[in-house]
């Protein structure tokens, strides 16, 4: 169950709205009965006009971005596929991971090809015939507060493939807390829920091109 019983709006105007969508919660409608219940099902019972234009996993939470007219739509997906939006994410890793280069802000690169693993879809994996991804990641906190033996990072997706942040950070060998489908038990169970929150969203406006920022706290 997601762990609001609603999303949050952190803002709307005539042409786009910014919502925070709790863990849990899937973006869109699944195949069934029991998976109609979703954050743009949510979103048009107050804006009927309101359109998809990302997604995040039912697992992540955080912010997700949807238009308010068909035109703004294709223009913000096509802002998304020129990676035009600037993304940033946290989450809580297992293990102690090493600080960057100050020269480099901290900032790290995982360049890993990732492919859909046909035999365990929905899961995704490493593979040199997989689709170019990069991930950048630097090093918030070691052992932060409640989560001994962890680190806190943020990550920044340069290419936005299916669970990229999730297989990155597995591939790594320090997988995200609560992953159920990327991490052993033993992490997927430090956890009640995947510790990747959607934090920061940048990109130019589509009504007057000025570049704005959006932020919500992750709530661990």
């Amino acid at each position: 169950m997601p762990e609001q019983d609603a999303f949050s709006c952190i803002a709307a105007d005539d042409d786009l709205l910014v919502l925070g969508k709790p863990a849990g919660l899937l973006c869109v409608p699944g195949r069934g009965e029991d998976k109609q219940d979703c954050l743009s099902a949510r979103a048009q019972a107050r804006w009927p006009e309101a359109l998809v234009v990302h997604r995040l996993d039912m697992a992540t939470s955080g912010l997700v971005l949807m238009a308010r007219s068909p035109a703004v739509q294709r223009q913000l997906g096509l802002a998304f596929e020129q990676r035009a939006v600037h993304k940033r994410y946290v989450a809580i890793v297992d293990g102690l991971l090493p600080q960057g280069a100050v020269e480099d802000g901290g900032w790290q690169t995982i360049d890993a090809p990732i492919a859909a693993d046909w035999p365990r879809r929905p899961l995704r994996i490493i593979d040199a015939a997989g689709k170019p991804s990069q991930t950048r990641w630097r090093v918030l906190a070691h052992d932060p507060p409640g989560w001994p033996g962890c680190t806190r990072v943020e990550l920044e997706p340069v290419t936005g493939r299916t669970h990229q942040l999730r297989v990155h950070l597995a591939h790594l060998g320090h997988p995200i807390l609560g992953d159920a489908l990327y991490a052993g038990e033993p992490v997927a169970a430090r956890a009640p829920r995947l510790l990747l929150h959607a934090e920061q969203l940048g990109l130019a406006h589509p009504g007057d091109g000025g570049w704005r920022t959006f932020h919500l706290p992750a709530a661990f």
